[in-house]
């Protein structure tokens, strides 16, 4: 019973609803979309936290054979944790997009609808795509395909989930009118340096794992390793080289916006005391 309780099934909608309920007596000026917004990125910041601690378990128990060896984690958590947040997630986004425009006037959006869905989908569609590529290939290799090898490598998977917080922190900063603090310049470092490392670089690295573990060099890896793994790599790895060059594209933009000499002196305690943090 108690697992069943501590089960993502039930968990990640309990927080969502919770911060629901208590954002809006904390910041009383905000709208439903802001409340949604910052209850789904604070969702995936605990689920991010929960993967990289799982993640970092499953790889340093499993590093002397990275084939072979087992931790038990590498299956429970995809199956008790990593399903059900995907499948909430989208649920999230689609409240998250639906209110964003219902706050906007939209006229389509007074109530949910197959149009409000059908827009959600085309909008966030590459999102969307990455959910349900993640449910459809990771849990049924994690499951069935594996032949109980590599949970070395579904561990460094877990990692990927590094960045999340950092994304997350930049969201809500921005939401908090705080995007010119040193706060979101420093997190919008940490985001990139996350992000590349955890999500791209991981890949290769991955390779090298499985290439010292044969003895064969890295540039021979792909030749080495069946049509469906090179193609599941492909279809997590390219949404990731896409974000991560808009992420880039942000940062610069940002980078040539902080070089305007415009004055902003204590701008961020302003912005802070205006979104009640300071407020007694």
């Amino acid at each position: 019973m108690l697992q069943v309780l501590l089960c993502g099934v039930v968990v990640f909608p309990g927080l969502f609803l919770t911060f629901r309920k208590v954002l809006p007596s904390i910041f009383k000026q905000w709208t439903d979309a802001d409340v949604v917004l910052v209850s789904e990125r604070l969702v995936s910041s605990i689920h991010a936290a929960m993967a990289t601690t799982a993640g970092i378990i499953v790889v340093s128990s499993c590093k002397g054979n990275v084939i072979m060896d087992r931790h038990w984690l590498a299956t429970s958590f995809v199956i008790w944790y990593g399903v059900p947040y995907m499948s909430y997630d989208i649920f999230a986004m689609y409240l998250s997009h639906y209110y964003r425009f219902r706050v906007k006037g939209h006229k389509d959006y007074k109530s949910h609808s197959l149009r409000t869905v059908n827009s959600f989908v085309r909008k966030e569609f590459l999102l969307v795509l990455h959910h349900i590529a993640l449910l459809t290939i990771l849990l049924p290799v994690t499951l069935f395909f594996r032949k109980d090898q590599g949970d070395y490598f579904i561990g460094c998977l877990f990692l990927t989930e590094l960045s999340t917080p950092f994304v997350s922190l930049g969201k809500i900063l921005i939401q908090l009118g705080m995007q010119d603090c040193w706060l979101h310049k420093v997190n919008g470092g940490m985001v990139l340096l996350s992000f590349f490392m955890c999500r791209i670089a991981l890949f290769p690295y991955m390779y090298w794992a499985y290439g010292s573990h044969y003895g064969i060099p890295l540039y021979s890896v792909p030749f080495h390793l069946p049509l469906s793994t090179k193609l599941g790599s492909l279809c997590i790895l390219a949404p990731q080289v896409y974000w991560f060059v808009l992420l880039c594209r942000k940062g610069f933009r940002l980078y040539k916006r902080q070089r305007d000499p415009t004055p902003k002196t204590n701008l961020c305690i302003s912005k802070v005391c205006n979104t009640g943090f300071l407020q007694s």
